[in-house]
């Protein structure tokens, strides 16, 4: 298994809080195919909670996910 980080950003609502987005490679042991971790750290340092998604999940997951902030910005103009 091998983790390669794609990208952080910090997390709203917290002061130093991050949510570290990374590959992982061969995750379940070898030949398994590669994962999207995102990992949310409260602390900046130590990962809380952490979701591993399978490529070809990933375009349902972000379409869901948009449709979700597209949703509760038409209920926060309200």
């Amino acid at each position: 298994m091998a983790t390669t980080e794609l990208g952080t950003l910090s997390l709203s609502g917290t002061k130093k809080g991050v949510i570290s987005i990374s590959n992982v490679s061969e995750p379940y042991g070898k030949g398994t195919e590669d994962i999207v971790s995102i990992g949310i750290s409260l602390n900046g340092k130590d990962i809380e909670w952490k979701s591993h998604i399978p490529y070809a999940n990933l375009d349902d997951v972000i379409k869901i996910l948009q449709e979700a902030s597209e949703a509760k910005k038409k209920e926060e103009e309200q």
